[in-house]
């Protein structure tokens, strides 16, 4: 049966695909740019593209000082709410101004400079976002590592990062334990090749950092001895950040965004992807440490005027799996994102819904969920108990913004269960199969973006071109390579399958272990699930299924319905013949399940404990599981 889309969102889509350069060229005329770009798309050598050539602009500048100019200076510009340290703040746009223009004094007194770097090294504190704004007034180059990344991990973007300054905190807070950042810090220094000039030290309650006078500085002293200083002017195509992700070299790949891209996608995308108006309240619960909190707490509700939220707990135990729906009712949010991860643990402590009544969410106009493959179990739960439409919507680091999405500022589209609808405008998304030849609906293929991709996406990989153009433009000569799988229906929504080595080949049948998961994750009785490829000397491979069972299930009777829905579903053809009961599957810090790591214990094959996991002691747990089972 055919979904009817708006045509409003038709209409604006197929014009960002024929004619990139007036639809994008008409949105930056919204932004306060110093001189207007004199080229609006720009063709380089290696066959990407630049955005908005001869642009001069301060992505501060935009963010607040353009807001204090023109009446929102006592608007909230950022609350940040930690239950972990029981502390509540707000800024309003003047305030943070202030904050901001005298630690880039000060930045700038210690000798940075435009196109410095400076690595931010810090937990979800108001001192992080002061800090990446503070590099972005004065033109520096910020690169955030995740707070309480491994000192090996950090010394590597210290390394390719080459920083003048590291700006850190004391200590990290987790919900029943305390991490002191400094001793990290000092390895990671000590391991560099790199020597960086000063660190500037946020001292928290909890833990006081020792400082070695002259090289380690306090951050609120250096706060307050700043003297303000006004925005740099920079173009369009300077880097505004470094952020780094995994690299299948082991090596991590930084990926680059320049200021005019970001600052023109990221204000588009807070009234047409996100449905909001300036002067609401936006929630990204995320944290710096990831893209999501650099476009989506940091930069684009700013941009746009908006008020955004900072928090730092979890969505349970902090101190309960209600204090989600309590941060809505009492900031009285619009629109909310997070991953489908936290709301499975909120599902699994309160599968009722019983808290979320305590609350009123009134004020809440659309749940967004991203980062990972949202199950149709979640999403169904979710959109129950909410009443509102629950929105899935697929992007990368990458892209830094929505690659897919239901685009409510055109009209909400109807959705699908397992499809993160629509393209966004300005991606002309196509599935290819292994030739470069477009697939017909409903055939899964490689996920691909003709070029020119849209603003904000990555300018390039910090310092490595040839890394850049080997990794996303290769693979199909015209597109960028997004390395997942997955297909259009036929009304044009997507729905992503996984990364690209999800795909298992069972007896000669490419099979997606997403969706063989998506049945395993359906079972009224499983709480979260992994399902994996397993090398098998007779089909290749065979699928495997890691699952977490509600407290009080019948572990065995769990197991045989399971296999039979997945024959039911999928067909004999999966094979699925193993099912191991886990107490808890392994993560990163943001909330995503670690099947690389699981398929390469299971295969015995080598690997590395990734540096973003949660806690490195579950795989030894799940080594001694299937150690157990055999």
């Amino acid at each position: 049966m055919s979904t009817t889309v708006s045509d409003l969102y038709k209409e604006n889509y197929e014009k960002s695909i024929s004619n990139p350069e007036e639809f994008w060229g008409e949105i930056a005329q919204r932004l306060p740019w110093f001189e207007f770009p004199s080229t609006i798309l720009s063709p380089l050598p290696n066959g990407h593209y630049d955005w908005f050539k001869g642009g001069k602009m301060n992505t501060c500048y935009m963010a607040l000082d353009a807001h204090v100019e023109n009446g929102r200076a006592d608007q909230t510009a950022l609350i940040y709410d930690s239950p972990v340290s029981n502390t509540k703040l707000t800024f309003t746009y003047a305030e943070l101004l202030e904050k901001v223009s005298k630690l880039a004094g000060s930045l700038q007194k210690l000798g940075v400079k435009k196109g410095d770097t400076v690595v931010v090294y810090m937990p979800a504190v108001p001192q992080a976002v002061m800090a990446m704004l503070a590099c972005a007034r004065i033109g520096a180059i910020h690169s955030v590592v995740f707070g309480g990344f491994a000192p090996k991990e950090l010394a590597m973007r210290i390394d390719d990062a080459k920083p003048k300054v590291i700006i850190s905190a004391s200590c990290g807070i987790e919900v029943q334990k305390v991490i002191p950042y400094k001793p990290l810090l000092d390895e990671a220094i000590h391991l560099a090749e790199h020597k960086i000039q000063n660190t500037i030290i946020f001292q928290r309650p909890e833990v006081k950092a020792e400082l070695k006078e002259g090289f380690d500085l306090d951050f609120n002293e250096v706060l307050e001895s700043g003297e303000p200083t006004s925005y740099v002017e920079v173009e369009a195509t300077d880097p505004l950040y470094v952020l780094y992700t995994s690299g299948t070299t082991g090596k991590p790949k930084g990926i680059v965004r320049q200021n005019g891209g970001h600052a023109v996608a990221l204000h588009y995308s807070m009234e047409y992807v996100y449905g909001i108006k300036p002067g609401e309240v936006f929630w990204a619960a995320s944290d710096v440490g990831w893209v999501v909190g650099h476009s989506y707490i940091v930069y684009a509700p700013l941009l746009y005027g908006a008020t955004t939220i900072m928090f730092e707990g979890k969505p349970i135990k902090t101190p309960d799996a209600g204090t989600f729906w309590r941060v809505i009712e009492e900031y009285k949010v619009t629109a909310m994102f997070t991953a489908p991860t936290a709301i499975r643990a909120i599902r699994k402590e309160d599968p009722d819904g019983e808290l979320m009544k305590k609350y009123d969410l009134s004020s809440l106009r659309y749940q967004y969920l991203a980062g990972e493959r949202c199950d149709v179990a979640t999403y169904q739960w979710l959109q129950e108990k909410l009443g509102i439409p629950v929105i899935d919507h697929w992007w990368q680091t990458e892209s830094g913004w929505a690659m897919v999405a239901n685009m409510v500022g055109y009209g909400v589209n109807p959705t699908k269960p397992g499809s993160a609808t629509l393209p966004v405008c300005g991606y002309n998304l196509q599935v290819l199969d292994e030739e470069g030849h477009e697939l017909p609906a409903g055939k899964e293929g490689y996920v691909t973006i003709k070029l020119p991709l849209p603003p904000s996406c990555l300018a390039t990989v910090w310092q490595n071109d040839e890394r850049f153009v080997a990794g996303y433009l290769d693979h199909f000569k015209g597109y960028y390579f997004s390395g997942d799988g997955g297909y259009k229906d036929e009304d044009g929504y997507v729905f992503i399958t996984g990364r690209i080595d999800d795909v298992i080949n069972v007896s000669g049948h490419r099979l997606s272990t997403a969706e063989i998961e998506e049945v395993v994750a359906s079972h009224p009785e499983v709480a979260e699930c992994a399902v994996i490829g397993k090398n098998d000397e007779l089909r290749g491979q065979v699928p495997m299924a890691f699952i977490v069972v509600k407290t009080g299930s019948d572990e065995e009777k769990v197991i045989k319905e399971v296999i039979q829905e997945v024959r039911d579903e999928v067909g004999a053809i999966a094979y699925l013949k193993e099912v191991l009961v886990a107490q808890r599957l392994p993560k990163t810090r943001s909330g995503k399940t670690l099947r690389k790591t699981l398929r390469a214990i299971v295969n015995g094959d080598e690997y590395k404990v990734p540096s973003t996991i949660d806690d490195p002691a579950i795989l030894t747990e799940v080594e001694t599981l299937i150690v157990s089972k055999k």
